[in-house]
């Protein structure tokens, strides 16, 4: 990977020629890691619901809720800052979502009854939407076309680390002090990490040219627009099915792997084989996709995804599904979620350089919103078995096919796309 000098995109802005230079690869490796004190926020928790559900009072499925709430409560939060960063600039808004993700991580270990747990981490999520909404903005005021594509799927790589990992720190915390909460703790050292990293290193990225008003029908226009073009909507709409199918795993991942398999112990090594194979996807995405495009990388990969869940729900069907049969399929669709995310994402934003932050705001809440009510629902329907999940895989990826062609008017496999400014 190169690792060429870039303050503010091609064009640099005052407020960055006064900061040092950041290069290509600390910023994929800066964008890559804010995104992940997200999954870190989700799937560190994971390995303690049984502790926390114990220790709460939480029933049944009810424990879901404590990642279920973020999730969505993040969705609905992404349609707030992107505006904010079309008009401020990037670094501001960023630093108050660390500082929400931060403050209100602690509130979480210090929460004393299910239902203020729940409160807390929603309110999370939400304040801590521009974590998750402006990184693809940043990207976007450097960079277009299939080269986005390329250094959005190097982020991911990067981003998919931490859930590969992250069920196992929280486990060892979970060890070593005993307690679910130093869990959260945990989350808000991350937070001030990272909000020292940017602090020190990165530059505002948005262009005097490109700012926009803060009124509302020009929020609500530029929105609108980034929602409504029919290039573009199949995408974020098939990716919010084909995610809410992966919402929906994770959500219920512990119970599936624990109930279901009785491999309660092994949890933390499952969960990180599938994530794993998910960052190894992406890495391979990188390497190709400036070449063959895209459009062509996803397409193949959606289809793959729709068989491999076809054979899922065969499996899932049979008296005597093994974990042995569950575990390699669900890696395999989700490495197959790497060939798609980013460029699903890349594609929906490519047409949106001068209003990047609403763009990906507007993309962003439509994406989450769908696919965190839809993972609730299917985690939700967890009757003991992988039926649930299998079926859910399935029907996503084949409407998220039908949205893909009503935005290529029918005409799959388009070729690559050149950097565009």
């Amino acid at each position: 990977m190169r690792n060429d000098q870039l303050a503010s995109g091609e064009r640099p802005s005052a407020v960055a020629a006064t900061r040092p230079r950041i290069g290509e690869r600390e910023l994929i490796w800066m964008m890559a890691l804010l995104m992940a004190l997200n999954a870190f926020g989700i799937d560190a928790i994971l390995p303690a619901l049984d502790a926390l559900a114990g220790d709460l009072g939480a029933q049944g499925n009810d424990r879901q809720f404590v990642v279920g709430a973020y999730l969505l409560a993040a969705g609905i939060g992404t349609l707030v800052p992107g505006a904010f960063a079309d008009r401020y600039g990037r670094r501001p808004v960023l630093f108050t979502g660390l500082f929400f993700y931060i403050v209100l991580s602690v509130a979480c270990a210090l929460a004393t009854t299910f239902d203020m747990l729940v409160g807390l981490r929603a309110a999370q999520g939400f304040f801590a939407a521009g974590i998750i909404a402006l990184p693809p903005a940043i990207i976007r005021d450097r960079v277009g076309g299939d080269k986005m594509a390329r250094m959005m799927s190097l982020i991911f790589v990067i981003f998919l680390l931490v859930p590969a990992v992250a069920p196992s720190i929280g486990q060892a915390v979970l060890l070593a002090f005993g307690d679910w909460r130093w869990i959260f703790a945990a989350m808000a050292v991350a937070g001030c990490v990272m909000s020292l990293w940017v602090y020190v290193r990165l530059p505002e990225t948005l262009h005097e040219d490109d700012k926009q008003e803060i009124r509302i029908p020009v929020i609500a226009r530029n929105m609108r627009k980034a929602v409504t073009l029919r290039e573009t909507i199949g995408y974020t709409l098939g990716s919010a099915l084909v995610f809410g199918g992966l919402f929906g795993f994770i959500n219920s991942s512990q119970q599936l792997i624990g109930e279901a398999f009785g491999a309660g112990d092994r949890f933390p090594l499952i969960f990180a084989i599938c994530a794993g194979c998910m960052a190894i996807a992406n890495w391979s995405n990188s390497r190709i996709v400036e070449r063959y495009g895209a459009r062509r990388v996803s397409h193949v990969a959606l289809f793959a995804f729709i068989a491999v869940a076809a054979a899922q729900l065969y499996f899932a069907n049979q008296p005597d599904e093994s974990l042995w049969t569950f575990v390699p399929l669900m890696a395999a669709n989700m490495s197959l979620l790497g060939f798609i995310g980013a460029n699903f994402g890349s594609i929906a934003l490519q047409p949106f350089k001068h209003i990047a932050g609403a763009a990906s705001s507007a993309q962003g809440f439509l994406r989450m919103t769908s696919g965190a009510l839809l993972g609730a629902f299917i985690g939700y329907a967890y009757d003991g078995t992988a039926r649930p999940l299998a079926l859910a895989l399935l029907c996503t990826a084949v409407l998220s096919l039908v949205f893909v062609l009503f935005s290529e008017r029918g005409a799959l496999f388009g070729p690559p796309e050149p950097e565009t400014d």
